[in-house]
């Protein structure tokens, strides 16, 4: 169901860009390559297991877990309107 000026399965639409997007970014972070054998950020040693699940990991995991804390997500606004916010 469409409301306003929208076509039906608009907001289907934003959605699935809005996932589409999200696996996009995921995979551009996604690190490639040669593993490093100590974490570029602490200097402690990455755990073997780690660096055969992720081909090109170059972080421990708590050094990890601190950058995706800081990690900002996309304030892309896909509504075009405010006026089509209050509808």
């Amino acid at each position: 169901m469409a409301g306003g000026w929208t076509r039906d399965g608009a907001v289907q639409d934003q959605i699935d860009d809005t996932v589409k997007d999200a696996v996009l970014r995921a995979r551009a972070l996604t690190p490639q390559g040669e593993s490093a054998e100590e974490c570029d950020d602490c200097g402690e040693p990455i755990p073997k297991r780690r660096r055969e699940a992720l081909p090109g990991v170059r972080t421990c995991i708590a050094c990890q877990s601190e950058r995706d804390k800081a990690v900002t997500h996309s304030t892309i606004n896909r509504r075009g309107s405010k006026d089509s916010q209050l509808r």
